[in-house]
């Protein structure tokens, strides 16, 4: 049986609604034990594939692909990785840290302090092993009236 081809390239505007469905995915399915029904349910807030079209525009968002299909994506600015994603069947497989490598050389070009994030509670771990270190804890809503999210703000 042939292995898996992984590779990784910057997002194009019709990878849009695979961004949508990958965040959607990775939170019901990764998120579940830390975080109540409730706010995996609203998460997502009011956020279509529009949202992510416009994030693509930007150039700063790289897709992982596994035949040909995308299973994860890393965006990233100067100072921060913003978002990183994966399906939950594609987590534990490593493609998640090849993600962050690439965001956070992103996170580097033009900028030489420390790299932040904001993870959630479930994938805080996941940065520990990479070497982020917490500085504190938060809350994120999308300000449509949801239940706000913990988050744990962290940097390299």
């Amino acid at each position: 049986m042939p292995s898996d081809e992984v590779s990784f390239r910057t997002a194009r505007p019709d990878d849009a609604g695979a961004v949508f469905d990958i965040t959607r995915a990775s939170i019901a399915g990764l998120a579940r034990g830390c975080y109540s029904p409730a706010q995996i349910e609203n998460w997502m807030g009011e956020r279509t594939p529009r949202f992510y079209e416009d994030l693509i525009a930007k150039g700063r968002m790289t897709v992982c692909l596994r035949n040909g299909v995308v299973i994860g994506f890393v965006d990233a600015e100067p100072g921060e990785v913003t978002r990183l994603f994966v399906l939950p069947e594609a987590a534990g497989s490593g493609l998640g840290q090849r993600l962050l490598d690439i965001g956070v050389a992103q996170a580097r070009l033009g900028h030489d302090g420390p790299i932040r994030l904001e993870a959630t509670i479930n994938a805080k771990a996941f940065y520990q092993r990479y070497g982020f270190r917490s500085t504190g804890r938060g809350q994120f809503s999308h300000g449509l009236g949801g239940e706000p999210i913990e988050i744990v703000y962290m940097e390299l």
